[in-house]
């Protein structure tokens, strides 16, 4: 069983930089690869990006490359994702998710989500 707690949403204005957490709790953290998802009014939840289980590799959505950096620190069993140069269509709810051990993106277990919300 994993818990995942998202942390660090909030409204900023065009151009500003939010940074998110994923607090996770119970087994085997350091062993999934981890990833952030958002969903926004009305449309479906899309990939953002994601983290292998030591952190030397990451893949991002075309949307936030070079904007959006995605890290692990798993002595503290967080996830983080730094987001910069923020876009109104950023707006979202941000979900963190973790991945069935020894797997890419098999998720299983999703956090409640944390709201960002980006003013023109």
């Amino acid at each position: 069983q994993v818990q995942l707690v998202e942390s660090g949403g909030g409204l900023v204005r065009a151009g500003g930089s939010l940074r998110l957490s994923c607090a996770a709790s119970g087994r085997a953290f350091s062993s999934r690869a981890m990833g952030w998802f958002r969903q926004a009014p009305g449309k479906e939840r899309e990939f953002v990006t994601g983290i292998n289980w030591s952190g030397s590799s990451t893949s991002y959505a075309d949307s936030v490359k070079g904007r959006f950096t995605i890290s692990r620190d798993n002595a503290k069993n967080t996830v983080y994702l730094q987001m910069n140069s923020l876009k109104p269509e950023d707006t979202a709810v941000y979900y963190c998710a973790a991945s069935k051990p020894g797997t890419w993106s098999a998720y299983d277990y999703w956090g409640q989500g944390t709201q960002v919300t980006v003013s023109s």
